[in-house]
């Protein structure tokens, strides 16, 4: 499966940039929403030239390493009789900054920079004399003549650090994946499913549209997911037909793809914020059932509505969860799922795994047949939800 075009997305970032003067976009999503891809791509729009991409998040080790990085990326020698050295920490960043500032591309035109991960640069905020390292970024590059694309998958960070910033910048957020988009990504039918010639056209053009439709309401549309199951339904189903519900149930299995995608984004997510073990606690009560109020969830804690809501807007700080008129929700549906079976002492069995994503896919395409197939005792169901206890925190 390729990586899919996104071109209304890739036109709004262009027009941004090639703007008089140039706006600099702000390219917003979480882990899995295809930021990265588009930044690739447009890279290969603008040019190789005249066109840089720096993933910060690989960057940002110490600020005297960072300028080495970025000055081999650009075939950049070191400034005249520093050799190879800029000083302390803040001379290094300083140096850094001026390098995205002065290289040019090919004939002295502005050049363009993509620039993934940029809120990373907050690790250089523990070096003597970089405590304003962000805001210093984006002064710098708005007083840049060249043209700037950033990422992020932190929203509610980067539009807190954005609220005062110049009118320059310019918040794009990566929208889903239409069911038309992933269709265009998928395979010939007969191909993924290995038994060329079964399928006439008219019949393999709705097998398409049923497959992306089922991928597009199980995914929502976040491209990582999307493409995951789209791939496993087409290369694991049985006689010629595609089975999304299935290859969600594998992908979500011990080992699975989906499940170590949902594990990476959830460590990364709580690492970068503070709270782990009582964070931790909250996605499970809010696993097991959502949305629920601030003392509702308190009760679960066994804490009380002040420290509990100190945990919430540290969950809400590295979009773990939303509110909505006071109610709590994980903000991922599938990391709420990968959550509900993976949250827990003992890796799920395959019987767990079925449950599970039966209610899932049952809560989202209400006629899937396939899901009937997965389906558990519901006794077994409610049984587990009484189980589940209130995790004690030290």
């Amino acid at each position: 499966m390729m990586i899919p075009e996104r071109p209304s997305l890739e036109r709004r970032v262009l027009a941004a940039i090639e703007s008089s003067p140039p706006r600099i976009p702000v390219l917003l999503g979480g882990c899995g929403s295809g930021r990265t891809s588009v930044l690739l791509r447009l890279r290969d729009l603008i040019g190789r030239s005249a066109c840089q991409y720096l993933d910060f998040e690989r960057l940002a080790t110490t600020p005297e390493r960072g300028l080495a990085d970025v000055r081999a990326a650009l075939a950049a020698p070191p400034a005249p009789g520093r050799a190879g050295g800029e000083g302390g920490p803040r001379e290094a960043f300083a140096a850094t900054l001026a390098a995205l500032d002065t290289w040019r591309a090919p004939g002295g035109a502005p050049a363009t920079f993509l620039l993934d991960e940029f809120l990373e640069l907050r690790t250089f905020e523990s070096f003597p004399g970089l405590r304003t390292v962000l805001r210093d970024l984006l002064a710098a590059l708005d007083s840049s003549g060249n043209r700037f694309v950033l990422s992020t998958r932190y929203t509610a960070r980067a539009l807190r650090l954005l609220r005062d910033a110049p009118a320059r910048f310019e918040i794009v957020h990566a929208a889903p994946l239409t069911p038309t988009e992933i269709r265009a990504t998928l395979p010939a039918m007969t191909e993924g499913a290995g038994t060329p010639g079964t399928l006439h056209e008219a019949e393999e053009d709705r097998a398409r549209d049923d497959l992306a439709a089922a991928v597009h309401a199980l995914s929502d549309g976040r491209p990582l997911y999307a493409r995951l199951i789209a791939e496993t339904a087409l290369t694991t189903g049985h006689h010629g037909a595609p089975d999304p519900v299935s290859a969600l149930a594998a992908l979500l299995a011990p080992g699975g793809r989906l499940a170590a995608a949902c594990r990476f984004s959830y460590e990364l997510r709580l690492h970068r914020a503070r709270g782990y073990g009582a964070l931790k606690a909250i996605l499970d009560v809010l696993a097991a059932e959502e949305p629920l109020t601030l003392t509702e969830i308190a009760l679960r804690l066994r804490r009380t509505p002040g420290s509990t809501k100190d945990y919430l807007s540290w969950l809400e700080d590295v979009d773990l969860i939303v509110s909505r008129q006071k109610r709590y929700s994980v903000a991922d549906p599938m990391m709420r799922l990968w959550v509900r079976l993976h949250g827990r002492p003992a890796p799920p069995e395959e019987d767990d795994v079925a449950r599970e994503v039966h209610a899932f896919v049952m809560a989202r395409l209400p006629q899937a047949e396939p899901a009937l197939a997965l389906a558990g005792p519901p006794a077994a169901e409610d049984a587990r939800a009484r189980s589940w206890g209130i995790i004690e925190i030290d």
